[in-house]
C-alpha cells in the first residue's frame, strides 16, 4: 500500500519490510513492543548538523549541541504515530528511537534514505552522517522505497582519523573513544591524553569530520535543535535537557578537569 508518510515533506524518510531485518533485532526490552503481525517500518533522519559558525567553541561532540535528541527525536515521532492511528485506526503503530530492537543503520539503508560508511554510520546525501535515526514499526503493509544507489566511498579517511584504530575491519566499540569518554569510573591515560589533545571531553567526530561525504551537507531544519544550540559546556552548568544528562554530572566534569588540569600545567 502507498501512503502518505507523515513528516515526510520536511525529513529524509523511507519505508523497508520488517521481514528483511526480523533476524537482526537487536535483544533489548523494548522488542516486546514490536507489534506482533509487524511488516514494515517506516524510518525517520533527524539532522543535527548545524553550521560551522555554532562549532566555533566547542567541546563536546557535534550530537550533544543541541537539546537532548532523544526528546526532540520521542516529541517528533509521537506526533507521526498520532497520525497514522488516526488515519489507520485499525492498525499498530509503535516508534523507537535509539533504545530501539531495530537495527537502525540497516533499516535506514534498506528503505533507500543512506548509505553506510566505513565508521558503521549512515550517510544521507544531503545531511551527511550528522543525523539521528528513528522508526515506525507498524502492522500496516506499506509500499517499501528504493534502496540508494549510492555507496561509501572507502577512501579509508575515517579510519587514518581514529585515534584508538576502532574502524579497522568494521567497528569495534570498546575502542572507539565517543564510547570510551561517556564511560564512569577512572579513565586510562590513552582516553585521558585524548581529551586533553582534543578537548573534547563528550563524544569524538574525527570520523565524521573528515569524511568526505559530509562536505557542503546542509544544516538541519528542525528548529528545536537550532534554538537550543549550547556548543562549550563548563563547570556547574544545566545538564536537564542535554544528551549527556542520562550519565549524570560526574562523568562530563571529570573530562572537563582533566583538560583544566592541563591548562594549568601548561601556564607553569
Amino acid at each position: 500500500m502507498d501512503i502518505k508518510i507523515p513528516l515526510s515533506d520536511f525529513l529524509p524518510c523511507g519505508v523497508c519490510r520488517f521481514c528483511d531485518i526480523k533476524d537482526n533485532l537487536i535483544q533489548c526490552r523494548a522488542k516486546s513492543r514490536i507489534p506482533k503481525e509487524a511488516k514494515s517500518i517506516i524510518v525517520y533522519l533527524f539532522p543535527y548538523y548545524l553550521g560551522e559558525d555554532s562549532y566555533k567553541k566547542l567541546n563536546i561532540s557535534k550530537y550533544a549541541v543541541p537539546d537532548d535528541y532523544h526528546i526532540i527525536v520521542g516529541e517528533y515521532l509521537e506526533k507521526a504515530t498520532r497520525e497514522l492511528k488516526a488515519r489507520y485506526p485499525d492498525n499498530s503503530f509503535v516508534h523507537f528511537c535509539d533504545n530501539s530492537p531495530i537495527p537502525e543503520v540497516k533499516a535506514a539503508v534498506l528503505s533507500g534514505i543512506g548509505v553506510k560508511g566505513d565508521n558503521g554510520l549512515l550517510i544521507n546525501e544531503k545531511y551527511g552522517s550528522f543525523c539521528f535515526i528513528g522508526e515506525i514499526v507498524t502492522d500496516l503493509e506499506i509500499t517499501p522505497t528504493t534502496a540508494s544507489k549510492r555507496e561509501c566511498l572507502k577512501c579509508g579517511k575515517c579510519k587514518e582519523a581514529c585515534p584508538d584504530g576502532a574502524i579497522y575491519d568494521g567497528f569495534c566499540k570498546e575502542k572507539c573513544f565517543s564510547h570510551l569518554t561517556q564511560k564512569k569510573g577512572e579513565l586510562n591515560e590513552k582516553t585521558a591524553e585524548f581529551i586533553r589533545k582534543n578537548e573534547c571531553i563528550w563524544g569524538c567526530d574525527n570520523c565524521q569530520n573528515v569524511c568526505p561525504m559530509n562536505e557542503n551537507i546542509q544544516v538541519t531544519p528542525i528548529k528545536e535543535f537550532l534554538e537550543s544550540a549550547k556548543s562549550e559546556y563548563e563547570f556547574g552548568d544545566l545538564i536537564e535537557k542535554r544528551a549527556y544528562s542520562w550519565r549524570g554530572r560526574e562523568v562530563i566534569e571529570r573530562n572537563l578537569k582533566i583538560i583544566c588540569c592541563n591548562d594549568n600545567k601548561n601556564e607553569l
